[in-house]
């Protein structure tokens, strides 16, 4: 702006402001400030009422005998007495300008609910937990599954096979996955939904006896467990996993075969393809330090299959979080780093994204050309 305003004035604007990717009215605003401007004075409709026309429809919505009646009603009233004041809708104009529109009736009003946000280190500091259905025998018959799961190390610490979703077993499944664990009282957070059950007033005084925090999702965020919900359609895209239980019996004995399988057998992506149960029973370095030795075996023999150079030792993830104040590129990868709102990465991508939203065409020159690429990337 500044190098425009010190070219000679005969110069012509509109080639310097396209040169520098100014708008020209940008260049005229600052030439000519607000202060400056001559105010415009707003022209009054001729089909306007006059200020006293204004006060006879005030005092007349007003009186005793209008005063509880809505606008439409008073209109259609008067109407049929021979009287036109005005408008229905200029009426409610009226008394929104003396600020007497408002709704009478008590409006339930939903409270602004925090965005949970939870951080785990290390084994049982926060637990995630949820219910859910199978299928029973026949249409409408279902058994209730309740799993508590660790987020950090993704082992099950409990789970359990009920006829119906009840407060009680929840208070029960949670007592004994506590001692079963040997919990402090201020060690543990348990994150939930809202549920019947996870609300249940019995469950609240439990986990205030056990000195464990309780947490609760947004009502209509299923994003706000993802740990419950990614561990229920792990179990349930099992091959093992029946479409229908014929009994609370069967349901239990399909469980018992599939939560050792989970906890002792499964390599979870989330935590470096490690067994839960490594990674919960402070295993995880024994198993990555025998992989890392294996590369490095296998590197010696022959390096140029490494095209990345020396293989390096995996890591653990350094936290695992429930709504990470920011979001990061690998959240929950092994090795990954927590991002906070302070950060210069925060800022600079930011700055990136804005960046990019200001420039639509640019964005869909270049979606049409990444398209154009594809479809010849299939011609010989």
């Amino acid at each position: 702006m500044a190098a425009i305003e010190a070219v000679e004035t005969d110069v012509p604007i509109t080639p310097l402001c396209r040169s520098l990717g100014v708008s020209r009215a940008a260049v005229y605003r600052r030439r000519r400030p607000r202060a400056e401007r001559p105010a415009r004075s707003r022209t009054v409709s001729p089909r306007a009422l006059t200020p006293a026309e204004r006060q006879g429809v005030l005092d007349v919505l007003h009186s005793d005998r209008f005063v509880d009646a809505a606008p439409i009603e008073v209109h259609a009233t008067l109407l049929e007495e021979g009287t036109y004041l005005c408008s229905p809708r200029s009426m409610y104009r009226i008394l929104a300008s003396n600020d007497e529109v408002r709704e009478r009736r008590n409006q339930l009003r939903h409270p602004n609910h925090v965005k949970p946000e939870l951080m785990a280190t290390a084994p049982n500091q926060v637990w995630s937990w949820d219910i859910t259905k199978l299928k029973g025998p026949r249409k409408w018959v279902y058994y209730y599954l309740y799993v508590m799961l660790d987020i950090f190390s993704r082992y099950v610490v409990g789970w359990m096979i009920a006829q119906s979703e009840s407060g009680r077993l929840a208070q029960r499944l949670i007592e004994e996955s506590c001692d079963k664990q040997s919990i402090e009282p201020g060690q543990l957070a348990i994150h939930a939904d809202r549920g019947g059950p996870m609300i249940s007033k019995g469950l609240g005084q439990l986990l205030a006896d056990l000195g464990v925090e309780k947490s609760h999702s947004r009502p209509h965020v299923s994003n706000d467990n993802p740990f419950s919900e990614s561990h229920f359609r792990t179990l349930k895209y099992r091959p093992a996993f029946p479409a229908r239980f014929g009994s609370p019996e069967h349901a239990e004995s399909v469980c018992r075969q599939l939560f050792p399988w989970y906890n002792d057998e499964h390599h979870h992506s989330g935590i470096g393809f490690l067994t839960p149960a490594a990674v919960h029973y402070g295993r995880a370095d024994a198993v990555l330090d025998a992989r890392h030795r294996t590369r490095l075996a296998a590197y010696a023999a022959h390096p140029e299959r490494f095209i990345n150079g020396a293989p390096r030792r995996e890591q653990l993830p350094a936290a695992v979080w429930i709504n990470p104040p920011a979001k990061t590129r690998h959240q929950n990868a092994p090795g990954s780093t927590i991002v906070r709102p302070d950060d210069p990465q925060v800022v600079h991508f930011s700055a990136v994204t804005s960046h990019w939203r200001a420039r639509p065409r640019r964005r869909a020159a270049s979606r049409s050309l990444s398209k154009c690429r594809d479809r010849l990337s299939h011609f010989p």
